[in-house]
């Protein structure tokens, strides 16, 4: 897998995990566990989507 996919799929993990960030937020009794770890997902990947683009 060349470095551009590689960024392409983290970007689609990304956008995939902000949606379920915002599923679960709208939700009437959001749980705050899930969404703490689905941040922390989202960041991880935004993290490691960075120290690619900087490799490009």
């Amino acid at each position: 897998m060349t470095q551009s996919s590689r960024l392409q799929a983290l970007e689609s993990r990304h956008a995939d995990l902000e949606s379920r960030i915002a599923q679960e937020g709208n939700r009437p009794r959001p749980d705050d566990t899930a969404l703490a770890r689905l941040k922390r997902q989202k960041l991880q990947l935004k993290e490691e989507m960075e120290r690619l683009r900087q490799s490009l």
